[in-house]
């Protein structure tokens, strides 16, 4: 058992956090239009899957010339065909 363990490690959020700062400043997207993103797209797929929104993570990548936006969605269960 490890006493001073850090789940998960700041120094690595930290990093992270500010990737996503310098990617947003690049792409010139608010935080606030990922967010919003987000929850769009959690609305329109909850109609037809069931997903583990804690382990969602959406990225948004860019470099001189494009933006790329990345979702990754755990899908727990896929809900029966709409009657």
């Amino acid at each position: 058992m490890k006493l001073f363990r850090e789940d998960p490690p700041s120094k690595s959020q930290a990093v992270e956090r500010l990737r996503l700062i310098l990617v947003h400043d690049r792409a010139q997207v608010s935080t606030g239009l990922i967010e919003l993103l987000r929850v769009e797209i959690i609305n329109a797929i909850s109609k037809y899957v069931e997903i583990d929104e804690e382990q969602m993570d959406i990225q948004l990548t860019a470099s001189k010339t494009k933006a790329e936006l990345v979702a990754n969605i755990p899908v727990v269960k896929v809900r029966r065909a709409l009657d």
